[in-house]
């Protein structure tokens, strides 16, 4: 579908991918606002109870839509909006086009990544590739491309 990566990109650092997790958190905020909003809709004007099997289902669909706007974005271009200022790209381990299935499976164990204290993305600290657990189940890779 697309290029492999140029031989000039390099493995992300950890810093570089919370950068890019700072500025993906506004369109996510706007998306949730959304998401929250039809929920509302839905419910004629009554807020979910906190604890309750609604507050679950909204939950569920607000990790939904974050995750189709990773997937997506990534299956598109292999960028979020907030992966593009810093010029991160995510790809499959060869430097090909990442397949769909992989993305999906990167971003649900990203999920568990982040719900272990963040130790997932840590584990690039050690890595000699700079992969995350995400990067590991799915076998891609977040590179930075060189100007």
């Amino acid at each position: 579908m697309s290029d492999p990566v140029k031989p000039h990109a390099r493995p992300a650092h950890l810093g570089w991918r919370l950068f890019a997790l700072v500025y993906d958190f506004f369109p996510m905020l706007a998306l949730w606002f959304v998401g929250s909003g039809l929920v509302l809709l839905l419910r004629g004007g009554q807020p979910v109870p906190p604890g309750s099997l609604a507050a679950w289902g909204e939950l569920l669909l607000l990790w939904s839509i974050t995750g189709a706007y990773a997937v997506v974005s990534w299956r598109r271009g292999g960028q979020t909006l907030g992966m593009r200022p810093w010029r991160l790209k995510v790809v499959a381990a060869d430097g090909s086009a990442a397949a769909t299935r992989a993305l999906l499976l990167r971003y649900a164990v990203a999920t568990l990544s982040l719900a272990a204290f963040g130790l997932g993305f840590l584990w690039s600290l050690v890595d000699r590739d700079r992969r995350t657990w995400h990067d590991l189940a799915a076998g891609t890779l977040l590179v930075r491309v060189e100007k």
